[in-house]
């Protein structure tokens, strides 16, 4: 009877190393394939981030029509520009005090122009993909927004980009996937979706931790 009890208390044993193995291994598991994800799905974001401050940066605005963003970037140019400080002569203190008085100014000289996709992509083309989610087996686009929130009477240009980790994550345990929603840490993706930019504040910055680079 007591080898009997022994028997039955290591095959207990052995299942609940094998159940905590499993445990621990699947965890490790998910986080290698959720890291893989998250840092191809931030390069598209970044490049979408690129684009709408290179778009904000000719017109004034962003753009939210993913399609018109593309042709902005085959079609516009930045201008390049010079600053020089100069002194000129200020006409009305020399008239006030009858001696010459100069004042000091900028002036910005054109020096010509550079194409946007050239500037941005340097003859790549996957600007023209990059709404698309970059993880095999998953048919998904980034969610794209532009416009303007008002602050203090004046109207500002704003955009967000953001794909929900649900997407992100779709084939992957759903316990796992819950938690990781969930997280609140300094080195973590906080929330349940990676996000540039917002729709309700006036920033350009990412929720993601510098362990994914910097902000642009």
């Amino acid at each position: 009877m007591k080898l009997v009890i022994q028997l039955v208390l290591w095959v207990v044993i052995a299942a609940l190393g094998y159940l905590l193995f499993n445990a621990i291994w699947g965890e490790v598991e998910f986080n290698e394939i959720k890291e893989k994800r998250y840092k191809a799905a931030i390069t598209n974001m970044r490049d979408l981030r690129k684009a709408q401050l290179a778009h904000k940066t000719v017109t004034g605005k962003y753009e939210k029509d993913f399609d018109k963003l593309v042709r902005f970037i085959d079609t516009a140019e930045f201008t390049i520009t010079q600053r020089r400080d100069t002194s000129v002569i200020d006409i009305e203190k020399t008239k006030r005090f009858r001696v010459d008085t100069k004042k000091n100014i900028v002036i910005i000289d054109t020096l010509g122009t550079k194409s946007v996709k050239d500037s941005l992509f340097k003859g790549s083309d996957r600007y023209k993909t990059m709404i698309n989610v970059p993880i095999e087996g998953i048919d998904a686009k980034y969610t794209m927004d532009a416009g303007e929130i008002e602050k203090n009477n004046t109207m500002y240009p704003v955009f967000e980009i953001s794909l929900k980790k649900d997407i992100l994550l779709a084939d992957q345990p759903k316990d796992y996937v819950a938690k990781e929603k969930q997280i609140v840490s300094v080195d973590g993706v906080n929330g349940d979706a990676l996000t540039i930019g917002s729709m309700v504040s006036i920033n350009t910055n990412s929720n993601f931790p510098k362990s994914y680079g910097v902000d642009d």
